[in-house]
């Protein structure tokens, strides 16, 4: 502990006190001078110590004291209340922007989508509206939960992610399969369209599960139903749902996991090459990742996707293909 002077100024006279601090807990935030700290400010320089002491002893950061001098000096040097006048003067000639409440009702509606602020403030700017940013759309949710309100709940990101270390591969190999790193660069490129990254989406344990398609280049998706996570059903779901479109189906990246043991199959109906990605190496498939965790605002682990209809699987997928994306200029895949 030590014991810091701290000079207290009314009028000309000014008056010692003593400050607690602990070394190293003094603030250095910047913030707004109040009248009596601009009394501090006076005394302290008048009793000759250099910006930095007076930093210390008001605790504020140094450019503080130095922004407050150099604004705020008259002709006859510092003094206390012609700097507070100056202040108040200069900050209220600062322009107040304010949001209509017809575009905070617009925004509103976005974020009920499901939108996420940053697309709503992309799609604002790219629409030409009153620019609001990202930030400041998560304090109106916020504030709106802090009042009863629901808008947080259709924010992606609910609770906190547990880090996942390293573990030992346990899922068996997959035959014949061909790793990322023969993939043809052109994908890496997203210049063209045809290449698709594929997942799956589970449910209830042993029931229903979707199975998830990403174009890579227009970020469109498309999910259907498969009866379970085996094989067989998941290689029907692709090819089934596929097959009339396989012009536009030239590559699919998937994952390790052994409901694409079949993905000769795959390739053979569609008539296209697939590829695997290395194990635990999601990175290698974030466009995937980032789809599954949007699917995942309306179809949460442990909810039973029997109980979703086709229509509403389509419904699901229409929401997400017509949310604008940064990557895409805030157009949308659709």
């Amino acid at each position: 502990m030590q014991l810091y002077p701290r000079y207290d100024a009314l009028g000309s006279d000014a008056q010692v006190s003593l400050t607690i601090e602990s070394k190293g807990t003094r603030m250095r935030a910047y913030h707004r001078l109040t009248e009596g700290e601009r009394n501090q400010v006076y005394a302290l320089k008048k009793a000759g110590l250099t910006q930095c002491a007076i930093a210390d002893q008001i605790c504020v950061n140094k450019s503080t004291i130095s922004r407050e001098l150099k604004r705020n000096t008259g002709l006859r040097g510092y003094r206390p209340k012609q700097a507070h006048r100056l202040a108040c003067a200069r900050q209220s000639q600062i322009p107040r922007i304010r949001i209509l409440d017809a575009i905070w009702t617009g925004i509103e509606k976005m974020i009920r989508e499901d939108w996420s602020p940053e697309q709503i403030s992309g799609h604002l700017k790219d629409n030409d509206q009153p620019s609001v940013s990202p930030e400041w759309i998560y304090h109106y949710i916020y504030a709106d939960k802090r009042k009863g309100g629901d808008l947080h709940t259709h924010l992606r990101c609910q609770k906190q992610r547990r880090k996942r270390y390293g573990s030992i591969e346990r899922r068996g190999q997959i035959k014949n399969r061909v790793s990322i790193e023969k993939r043809p660069e052109i994908v890496d490129l997203r210049n063209r369209v045809g290449d698709w990254q594929a997942d799956t989406v589970i449910g209830k344990q042993g029931h229903s599960v979707l199975v998830t398609l990403v174009e890579r280049k227009t970020r469109f998706t498309v999910a259907t139903k498969a009866a379970n996570k085996t094989a067989r059903a998941v290689t029907d779901a692709i090819c089934d749902y596929l097959k009339p479109y396989r012009d536009r189906v030239l590559t699919l990246t998937y994952d390790n996991g052994r409901e694409f043991a079949y993905h000769e199959e795959i390739a053979r109906e569609l008539t296209a090459e697939g590829f695997f990605a290395h194990p635990y190496h999601s990175w290698e498939r974030g466009l995937n990742e980032n789809t599954n965790g949007l699917i995942r605002q309306y179809v949460p682990k442990g909810k039973d996707i029997d109980d979703l209809s086709d229509e509403d699987v389509a419904e699901i997928i229409e929401k997400i293909n017509m949310r604008p994306r940064k990557c895409l200029g805030f157009k949308t895949p659709n």
